[in-house]
């Protein structure tokens, strides 16, 4: 499940409490106190068997005494009884429940997995949401739900903090009450038996009330349920999490070599930057965010000008701003000359801008009027030492009055403010806060909350990029590479010899070394003759996965006398130090000799949660030592590959240095994109090491390759937390007048040719298609229809050939489905010219058998009542329709699959 009912948890009508007691200092007392004391409208219903009242309210002995079902259940009573209670919760018509349950955590072992499992099978058949159990509660401010044992009721406000830890929640409250900073909501999700993470962002992404979403989280479940609802989240709504366990146990894989590792918390790290999710690393940068969130606007750059009474504090926001990659701004030639009217006209002529220690009050008011208006400022940070001529507090009032006081004729930049100091300045900051005006203890802290707005907007952007299209970059054999995979699985080994790996990384068109396969030392040495120049040697056997940790690698060998003697002291000692390995014999290859070339890596691994992790960096044998390496998600486009690559230390050497030429940035990542082809491609792909990778201004060349093999219990794609491009679904189809046309679902590289398609349109057809006038596609509106989560969308295109054989579209059907894939919302976008060939109800069809194998329960839409052609094609296809209630030129129609 996902959002299914969770409006019972956190808009409920009526509650009932179980195990309400009065008794002081217990979970139970302070859980009814609270529930009692928050404010809430509805109906409540304390249950205990014991007591005859509550909070001077009459109780209710048991369940079935109560005269109504009621929404959310808030349950505190002894562990083995709470599978009952759900049971008869459930069938009463509860649909939701929050166990608090501390004793649960107690339960260790299969005993407590016992009930956990018994609590879900009770609430499965009714449907009822389960909140924990061993966690603190719930609690929505603006409909006074305090479901939960915290020490006091937060303020409303349209910030969510969704928390894996009861402890941390509560200390977060405790910080921002005392900042006058509120929230939508506060989820405290103890063990997650039902509702996650995945579960709270769905919800809180369609919350309006919602503004941003905190995250405190240690670890995921159900991974590719995770990703979709973040990157859905995350387009809406600025997502920040903090994430345990950066120093935690490293994993390792079955058989990497030495140094191929990797932390969960490095998947993590690339899974948040996947899904446009911000990072920050502690409970003060949390605070940073939360007030940073509350309190300032968005801001359209990262170019910050800094305003300060002492050029030492200016500096240090400098230094900081720069050291986290933003930018101190320029401000414009008619700025610099009004703040040179200024009285304390003293300045320093440059940011930061330092005026005088002895400025009077409303110097720094007058500072931040001329700056909103800076073209070339994105944000303004207030930077005040203490001084005995000044009153921090009447310079704070002045500031506050500004910025109150803009209009709309003012750009109303983003305002952060730092008064250093502590008793001499606590009244300005309260008074700062009071104003809803972001103000930090020191001008790192400063700095941070404006980089971290920075950061969002820029992953936001890179995610929504149009990659360049590849689609005729390379046709991969994937016939043969399975069959190379076939044969290894059928002798039952675990590892492609070399040759076989080569073979199989040739099948995906990567480019690689000529390699000869050799029995014997004399055959080696032919074949050296035959190569003529240096050549290199390894000893070849499936059993041997590190060749050069058992001496097995001899290099620049220069005749074929040097390479028979090599091989026949090759085999002596390697048989010596692996008896149990079985010899084939060697690998014979030319020596390259690319002078400007660097070595790269590129593996997979398989994360227990996300599946299959590409990892990319500085190769060769000491790869292990450098430790450069960036990790990524498959599927792959050239921007994501890009941004994986540029994480890299060696990406700024790939980028040309000291007359060496730059490297072939784009053969790099093309190569990246083929093998996640390859991982989506086959499921038996359980782990590939390429290393190393020459990479220079030619192009690349791979040298090395090791891959481990298993069988598979699915497909490919299931073992993925992000769905790839479902090629599955392409057909061809010929119209009766001989042209071939393509119907395919959408890649993001498309937004161009969609664009056209809007361009194509008339007003008439614009207004029918998007239910209003609009001149333009907004770039933002493009890459959200062409960029789709393929596990919640679909989108089928009409592909054919302009005049000089390009690529062009003439149609889109797509469908958008809730998290729980019971409705979805479709909509038809054809080019005028395209009509009467049948191609709507072509598309139509095509979208409705789909949603029927991905077991949608109904499609439905919103037409004007004056799109007559819509219309009818809607009553062809049997849908419903009727007039929307709040707007009757509008027709809803539906159709039930």
């Amino acid at each position: 499940m996902t959002i299914r009912n969770l409006n019972f948890l956190f808009d409920p009508k009526s509650i009932v409490l179980i195990g309400a007691s009065q008794t002081p200092g217990t979970v139970a007392g302070v859980l009814t106190g609270n529930v009692f004391g928050a404010g809430f409208k509805g109906e409540i219903f304390p249950i205990n068997h014991i007591n005859q009242n509550s909070e001077g309210i009459a109780t209710y002995r048991d369940i079935a005494s109560l005269p109504l079902a009621p929404d959310l259940a808030v349950i505190a009573a002894p562990p083995d009884t709470v599978p009952g209670l759900i049971d008869e919760l459930g069938k009463r018509g509860t649909k939701a429940a929050v166990i608090t349950a501390p004793r649960l955590a107690t339960i260790a072992g299969p005993q407590g997995q016992k009930v956990n499992s018994a609590m879900l099978s009770a609430a499965r058949p009714h449907l009822l949401r389960i909140l924990g159990p061993n966690c603190l509660g719930i609690m929505v401010p603006g409909i006074g739900l305090h479901a939960g044992f915290g020490h006091l009721h937060p303020l409303p406000g349209n910030i969510a903090f969704v928390s894996q830890s009861g402890a941390v929640l509560t200390t977060v409250l405790d910080w921002a009450t005392s900042r006058k900073i509120g929230f939508s909501h506060c989820v405290s999700l103890g063990d997650m038996i039902d509702v996650d993470f995945g579960d709270m962002l769905d919800y809180l992404a369609n919350d309006y009330s919602t503004r941003a979403i905190l995250l405190y989280l240690e670890n995921a479940t159900n991974a590719r349920k995770f990703l979709s609802a973040a990157r859905a989240a995350a387009r809406n709504k600025p997502v920040i999490v903090v994430k345990t366990g950066e120093s935690g146990e490293r994993c390792r894989f079955a058989d990497a070599p030495a140094g191929v590792t990797t932390s969960s918390d490095a998947v993590y790290e690339a899974v948040f930057r996947r899904a446009g999710i911000l990072r920050v690393k502690d409970l003060q940068a949390l605070f940073d965010a939360v007030q940073t969130l509350a309190m300032t606007r968005q801001v359209a750059g990262d170019r910050l000008a800094i305003v300060c009474n002492g050029g030492g504090i200016g500096v240090m926001a400098a230094d900081t701003l720069i050291d986290r990659g933003g930018q101190l701004a320029l401000p414009g030639q008619a700025t610099m000359e009004s703040l040179d009217q200024l009285p304390a006209a003293s300045w320093s002529q440059t940011n930061p801008i330092v005026i005088d220690s002895d400025a009077a009050d409303n110097h720094y008011a007058d500072a931040l009027r001329i700056l909103d208006q800076d073209k070339e400022t994105d944000a303004i940070l207030l930077l005040h030492c203490p001084t005995a001529l000044t009153s921090p507090t009447t310079t704070a009032e002045a500031v506050i009055n500004t910025v109150n006081g803009r209009t709309s004729t003012y750009r109303q930049k983003a305002v952060l403010t730092c008064w250093l100091g502590d008793a001499s300045v606590a009244e300005a900051r309260t008074l700062f806060a009071q104003n809803n005006i972001c103000t930090y203890a020191t001008p790192t802290e400063a700095v941070r909350g404006f980089m971290q707005i920075v950061r969002y907007r820029k992953s936001q952007q890179m995610l929504m990029e149009t990659p360049p299209s590849i689609a005729d970059s390379f046709t991969p054999d994937t016939s043969g590479a399975r069959q190379i995979i076939a044969g290894a699985l059928a002798d039952n080994r675990t590892w492609l010899s070399s040759a076989e790996a080569r073979e199989l990384l040739i099948a995906y068109a990567i480019p690689f070394v000529d390699s000869y396969t050799a029995s014997s030392p004399e055959t080696a040495a032919e074949l050296a003759g035959k190569i003529g120049g240096l050549t290199a040697l390894k000893i070849l056997s499936a059993d041997i996965t590190h060749r050069s940790e058992v001496s097995g690698v001899s290099l620049n060998l220069e005749t074929p006398v040097v390479v028979r003697e090599n091989a026949a002291a090759m085999l002596q000692r390697v048989t010596e130090i692996r008896p149990d390995a079985h010899i084939e014999g060697f690998t014979v290859q030319p020596m390259v000799h690319r002078p400007h070339a660097l070595e790269l890596t590129i593996s997979m691994v398989e994360d227990e949660l996300f599946g299959p992790v590409l990892m990319v960096g500085q190769g060769g044998i000491a790869d292990e030592v450098i430790g450069d390496k960036a990790l990524t998600l498959p599927p792959l486009n050239l921007h994501l590959a890009h941004d994986a690559l540029s994480q890299t230390r060696v990406y700024r050497l790939l980028q040309g240095y000291r007359g060496i030429p730059a490297a072939d940035l784009a053969s790099i990542e093309l190569t990246l994109i083929k093998v996640s082809q390859l991982i989506c491609d086959i499921a038996e792909v359980a782990e590939l090491h390429l290393n190393p990778l020459l990479a220079d201004e030619h192009g690349v060349l791979a040298l090395d390759a090791r891959v481990r093999v298993a069988k598979a219990e699915g497909a490919a794609v299931d073992r993925l937390a992000i769905l790839p491009y479902p090629k599955e679904l392409e057909e061809s189809l010929r119209l009766p007048d001989g042209q071939l046309l393509l119907i395919r679902p959408i890649r993001p590289e498309d937004e161009p040719n969609f664009q056209n398609i809007f361009a194509g349109l008339t007003p008439e057809e614009i207004r029918l298609r998007f239910l209003h006038p609009m001149n333009t596609l907004p770039h933002s509106l493009a890459a959200r229809l062409t960029q789709i989560d393929y596990d919640r969308e679909m989108s089928l295109v009409v592909e054919g050939k302009n005049p000089v054989g390009e690529p062009e579209l003439y149609g889109v059907v797509q469908i958008t489905a809730d998290p729980d894939k019971e409705r979805a919302e479709f909509a038809i976008m054809l080019l005028h010219d395209m009509t009467g060939l049948g191609l709507g109800p072509m598309l139509l069809r095509r979208i409705i058998e789909y949603a029927r194998s991905q077991g949608i329960g109904e499609i439905y839409g919103e037409v004007l009542g004056d799109n007559r052609s819509m219309l009818k094609l809607c009553r062809v296809f049997d849908f419903e329709i009727r007039s929307d209630r709040e707007d009757p030129g509008i027709k809803q129609v539906l159709l039930k699959l």
